[in-house]
C-alpha cells in the first residue's frame, strides 16, 4: 500500500510540474495592446498609444511610442522591462527627450491570454513635475498561432 501511495504522489508531482511548465511556455509571446493615459496640462498629445510587451520566461522588454506635446508627432519610444510573477505582470520604464522626461510604472493581472494594466507616468516638463494615470489591455495571439519551441 505504501508503494502505491508513493507512486501516486510521484505521478501527481510530475503532472503538476508539466502543467506548470506548459502554462509558462504559453505566456512566452509578444503581447500587443493599447494604453490610454490622462491628459497632461501642458500638452495636446494623443492620450491613446500602442504598447508591445515581449515575454520570455519571467521577463522581457516593452516599448510604447511617445508623442511630442501639442504636435502629435512621435518624439521617441518609451522603453522598459516587464516582469512576470505568477499571474501578475509589472512594467517599469520611461522616456527622456530634450526637454521632457518621465518614469512609468504599470501593473496588472493575467486572465487567460490578456492582462489589464493600470499605472502612472511621472513627468518632468520645464522643471515642473506632473503625474498622469494610464490603463489598458495587452493580449497575446491564440496559442495555436505561437511559435512552437524547437525540440
Amino acid at each position: 500500500m505504501k508503494i502505491f501511495i508513493i507512486a501516486a504522489s510521484a505521478a501527481s508531482m510530475v503532472t503538476a510540474a508539466s502543467i506548470g511548465a506548459a502554462s509558462a511556455q504559453v505566456r512566452d509571446a509578444t503581447y500587443l495592446g493599447t494604453l490610454v493615459c490622462g491628459k497632461l496640462p501642458f500638452a495636446q498629445d494623443p492620450v491613446r498609444a500602442a504598447i508591445e510587451v515581449k515575454v520570455t520566461g519571467n521577463s522581457g522588454p516593452y516599448t510604447r511610442p511617445v508623442h511630442l506635446p501639442g504636435r502629435g508627432k512621435v518624439a521617441g519610444t518609451e522603453t522598459g522591462t516587464a516582469t512576470v510573477d505568477g499571474d501578475k505582470i509589472t512594467l517599469k520604464g520611461g522616456w527622456k527627450g530634450d526637454k521632457d522626461s518621465y518614469d512609468a510604472t504599470y501593473s496588472g493581472t493575467f486572465v487567460r491570454r490578456s492582462a489589464k494594466l493600470t499605472g502612472t507616468q511621472a513627468w518632468t516638463h520645464e522643471g515642473k513635475s506632473y503625474s498622469r494615470t494610464c490603463s489598458g489591455v495587452i493580449k497575446r495571439p491564440l496559442a495555436i498561432f505561437l511559435k512552437k519551441p524547437k525540440a
